[in-house]
């Protein structure tokens, strides 16, 4: 009887005992689960595109509509500079002057020149009146009219001859004082007083202020994708702003921006405030997919954002069943904009992950936003 009592009581044992560590592992499991939860990675999905319309992004920078280089066409020392970097000058204000001694000695002589003209001009002037009437009255023969016309003739060449050369003097005597083609504001002072000044050397640049544009380079390959006169918007980061602008120009070489072509964007005038030349700018350019690119076969677009590079593979994340990040390993088509062919890997109608608020890896516990 006594043993039957142990034996009883060594069962109610191990059940107790049974029943703890299942109660225990219980609460571990739902502990873990919980804590699962609660660490997850908040993402943000998204479908493919499979729109064709895009926007091709470009990057460029703001810039003076106008710009001028001042230079000078003779050769002097700068004898004085008149403005700073940074300046704002008024159209036909002196800038600076260079040496023009040789050039005021050269006009004094064209002066000299003029007055002897002008007097030889008066001189034969009066011969060719007098044997003119003498001619009529039958008094000076037809040789001697001759011969006093041609020298008429060089005596009024020689007159108009001097006052050219005297023209041709001021003009070069103008390069000696330059000044400001338009109001703008001096960007850059490439010169000091006292230093040679040479043909076609720049001395200063000015920009016009008040008027702006956007310089962007585009690719070859997305260049006849672009048309004159499009939308587009511009991304000002250091103001921050973004412009309706509107594609102006577009350069028809690219031999001098190695196989870039530029466009100029057209900022409107309620837009420019603020705005500094040399600021850089992001333009979202809204295009059409190529057609000749284009197939029907499901294929889609992602952003270039989503896309994970390990050695030679590509691919992105997607969401499994159980909630928890995948990496899919995708084959990759044509790059446009900010947008990227997926030609194999992904259908149409797969979720992928954006963004994610932490780090990615195969089997992380994620959750969508």
């Amino acid at each position: 009887m006594r043993q039957y009592i142990c034996k009883n009581r060594a069962l109610q044992l191990f059940t107790g005992i049974g029943l703890l560590i299942f109660s225990s592992c219980s609460s571990n499991e739902k502990k873990e689960m919980q804590t699962g939860a609660d660490t997850a990675i908040l993402v943000t999905v998204s479908l493919p595109a499979t729109d064709s319309k895009q926007n091709l992004m470009v990057s460029g920078q703001v810039e003076a509509s106008q710009i001028a280089n001042i230079s000078t066409r003779v050769m002097g020392y700068v004898t004085r500079i008149n403005v700073q970097v940074g300046d704002r000058v008024n159209k036909g204000q002196l800038l600076a002057t260079i040496s023009n001694d040789d050039i005021l000695a050269k006009r004094a002589q064209t002066d000299a020149m003029i007055t002897q003209a002008e007097a030889g001009f008066k001189n034969a002037q009066k011969d060719y009146d007098r044997f003119t009437a003498l001619y009529k009255q039958q008094s000076a023969s037809a040789k001697e009219l001759d011969n006093i016309t041609l020298q008429y003739q060089s005596a009024k060449s020689n007159l108009e001859a001097a006052k050219q050369q005297r023209n041709e003097v001021n003009a070069m005597l103008n390069y000696t004082n330059l000044t400001a083609p338009f109001a703008g504001t001096v960007t850059q002072k490439l010169i000091d007083a006292g230093s040679m000044a040479n043909p076609g050397m720049p001395l200063l640049t000015i920009e016009q202020t008040g008027s702006y544009q956007v310089s962007a380079s585009v690719p070859e390959s997305e260049i006849r994708l672009i048309k004159e006169g499009i939308s587009v918007a511009v991304n000002i980061d250091a103001i921050p702003k973004v412009i309706n602008g509107k594609v102006a120009q577009i350069n028809q070489s690219s031999a001098s921006s190695g196989g870039q072509y530029l466009i100029k964007i057209n900022i409107p005038d309620n837009e420019k405030q603020g705005l500094f030349a040399g600021m850089y700018a992001n333009v979202a350019i809204p295009v059409k997919q190529d057609k000749r690119i284009t197939t029907n076969n499901g294929q889609v677009t992602v952003p270039v954002s989503a896309i994970e590079y390990k050695d030679q593979l590509t691919g992105l994340y997607t969401i499994s069943s159980n909630h928890t990040a995948l990496l899919r390993w995708v084959r990759l088509g044509r790059t446009q904009g900010n947008q990227v062919q997926v030609l194999s890997g992904l259908s149409a109608n797969e979720r992928f992950i954006v963004s994610a608020d932490g780090r990615l890896y195969n089997g992380v516990a994620v959750k969508i936003k």
